[in-house]
């Protein structure tokens, strides 16, 4: 039976998992269906008689000419065009229209609920971070309420809340240096990068990031997100980008501290830690209905107040910050005047001006092409931690739901360059909001509209009372949250499943300590593709040596466990010859692991066979797939694949 022009394969074949016959040949493979009887074997190099076994010739695939090929593009890309407008990838795309059509007012409650809930997180949030960017206090603000509207249209997940977080400030100062037409441009490209990654599915590459990188690259960037908010608390002036710089420059200035903004903020960090023990106060019964409709009141008041930690503390300390700004003393440092209104709707900045006082240069002129250059690693850092953050959030939250990377890259990169024509910088869904919306009660996304209108409200309405809210108590604030950031609890169970873990992770942690935030993840990421190059060209391989059925001839069975590439194959023919020389039996490799091969590993293949030829002594091969012997027959190896385990051993009882 003849297959022309098609690749012979497991699924054609239908083998079981242990077929007989045997292959061999160079450009043409013989597939033996039957057992072959014990008196028709001469040897194995004996090629099967075709006019006595049935077999399958598999010729190569005819190639197509250059002709035939480009009147295929029409189809195709009418294909794809077809795929894209189907019902169900419109759905996948605008994940609003699935839920839309269903949606109550029981969802509406609770979105309003959960919506207004997030946005008195977010204002207090979006100011404090504004900080660690190194930018007025407006552009925090700025960027946290067009992003929540459009992650209404393309966010698949109802607890991602847009706008400012922590990690993603940092990496803008240091990609920025505190520039804010840089930030706003970094928020566009940014943006860009994203959806261009959704569009090609790179969400896959979230997969390099480990779970003890990551573990150590979060901790480390939370000690410098709260390193550089010390100096608030103590209201002096320092900078650095590093943790090392950041606490250098500290000591350097450790002699101006104020004495009533050190006060006010290590108030204010006690006052915040113990209102978050608030929210796991319960009153009354465990069970929630066996308590009273007061009981039932009083926990939900607890919650809230709690939740609402921020926004209170901000309230009560800008109160207390105008209170002593009246009185005509500079007892605390302020955050100072907020543009009132909405920002203009204009493109971002692709080059900026130069600003002069006099003959004093302030600000140099920077062309787009200078801009981007001083960004540099920003434009890949930041979107692959935005991805990070937000599959964090989706993860958690997703109650065993499966979650498309691909549009999550869509939704915040769209959210990023719409946000950047506001002048808001890069942004993605926070941990903390997300719990924040989940706790709430969030039912769809429609939460963020009222998260972004309640932030839209706060610039037209209450800009002028921000003036006096006191820095260190945004310092407090963004401090408290962070100091959960640092996961020491995961270095217990990684030491107990596997020590080596800690490695990649405590070398990200140190890395992100004394470099750069993105050149520390980068050390992390590689020494963990080390460890996989190491294990991928050092395959685990068991060695047994066995006895056949009767005759008890003595043979080696060689088994590796994954597939043959290039880092491994000299590892893997060493390995083989070593052990060949030294028993002096036939050798049988078991493929059953082997699933997959290369160009290199067939060479190696074909050495290792006329190293045995040239001893005399026999190697087989057992179970191996064909689309492998594919490979290795490529370079014309003349191999023996056997499938029937009595069929191996009258070969080896051969002499």
């Amino acid at each position: 039976m003849a297959y022309e022009n098609r690749a012979l394969n497991d699924s054609m074949l239908n083998i079981p998992s242990e077929p007989r016959g045997a292959f061999t040949g160079s450009n043409q493979f013989i597939l033996q269906v039957l057992t072959v009887p014990h008196e028709t074997e001469k040897s194995p190099q004996t090629v099967l008689d075709r006019e006595h076994v049935p077999f399958f010739a598999v010729n190569e695939d005819a190639k197509k000419s250059t002709r035939d090929q480009l009147r295929a593009i029409g189809p195709w890309c009418r294909q794809k065009a077809k795929n894209i407008f189907r019902k169900k990838t419109l759905y996948k795309r605008l994940p609003f229209l699935s839920w839309l059509p269903r949606y109550s007012g029981a969802d509406a409650v609770g979105d309003l609920v959960a919506g207004i809930t997030v946005g008195l997180t977010v204002i207090p949030q979006a100011l404090a971070y504004a900080g660690i960017a190194g930018l007025p206090a407006a552009y925090g603000l700025y960027g946290s309420f067009m992003g929540c509207f459009v992650y209404i249209f393309l966010g698949s997940h109802k607890d991602v809340p847009m706008g400012p977080t922590a990690i993603a400030s940092l990496l803008t100062l240091q990609a920025s240096k505190g520039v804010w037409q840089r930030s706003v441009l970094l928020g566009f490209l940014t943006g860009l990068i994203e959806i261009l990654m959704g569009i090609l599915g790179l969400g896959f590459l979230l997969d390099f990031v480990s779970g003890p990188v990551n573990s150590g690259f979060t901790s480390a960037v939370a000690l410098v997100i709260l390193s550089s908010q010390v100096k608030d608390v103590l209201g002096i002036s320092a900078s650095g980008n590093t943790f090392i710089q950041m606490w250098s420059s500290i000591f350097e200035h450790i002699q101006d501290t104020r004495l009533w903004d050190t006060v006010l903020g290590i108030l204010c960090i006690i006052v915040l830690m113990l209102m978050r023990k608030i929210t796991s106060i319960k009153i009354g019964p465990e069970n929630d209905g066996d308590k009273t409709t007061v009981q039932k009141i009083v926990n939900k008041l607890l919650w809230l107040i709690g939740t609402s930690r921020n926004a209170i503390l901000v309230v009560i300390c800008g109160g207390i910050g105008a209170c002593l700004h009246s009185t005509g003393q500079q007892y605390l440092k302020l955050i100072g005047d907020i543009p009132p209104g909405l920002p203009a709707f204009q493109p971002p900045p692709f080059s900026i001006p130069a600003v002069t006082n006099g003959t004093e240069i302030i600000q140099e002129e920077e062309s787009f092409s200078e801009m981007v250059s001083q960004l540099g690693s920003g434009l890949i850092v930041v979107p692959l931690i935005a991805l990070l953050e937000n599959m964090a959030i989706c993860k958690v939250f997703s109650e065993g739901k499966p979650i498309d990377a691909s549009q999550e890259l869509l939704a915040i990169g769209t959210a990023n360059v719409v946000n950047s024509f506001v002048q808001g910088y890069p942004g993605n869904g926070a941990l903390s909001r997300g719990a924040v919306s989940h706790a709430s009660g969030s039912r769809t996304p429609m939460g963020s509209l009222y998260t972004g209108v309640l932030v839209i409200l706060a610039l037209l309405f209450f800009t002028p009372y921000f003036y006096f809210i006191p820095r260190a108590a945004l310092a407090a604030i963004i401090i408290a949250a962070v100091v959960f950031m640092v996961e020491v609890r995961v270095i217990k169970p990684m030491w107990r499943s596997k020590k080596s873990d800690l490695l990649p992770g405590l070398a990200t942690f140190v890395a992100c300590l004394a470099l750069p935030l993105e050149f520390g993840i980068l050390v992390g990421i590689g020494i963990n593709v080390v460890f996989i190059l190491y294990h991928s060209a050092r395959p685990k391989i068991s060695i047994e040596l066995c006895a056949t059925t009767g005759v008890n001839t003595k043979y080696l069975m060689i088994t590796p466990d994954r597939c043959l590439i290039f880092p491994s194959t000299e590892y893997v023919r060493n390995l083989v010859n070593k052990q060949g020389i030294k028993s002096q039996t036939p050798v049988v490799i078991d493929c059953s692991h082997i699933y997959g091969a290369d160009y290199t590993a067939a060479t190696v293949i074909e050495t290792l066979v006329r190293d045995f030829d040239s001893r005399g002594q026999k190697i087989l091969f057992y179970n191996l797939k064909p689309s492998v012997v594919h490979v290795f027959e490529g370079v014309d190896n003349h191999i023996l694949v056997y499938y029937d385990f009595d069929a191996l051993e009258r070969v080896i009882n051969e002499k």
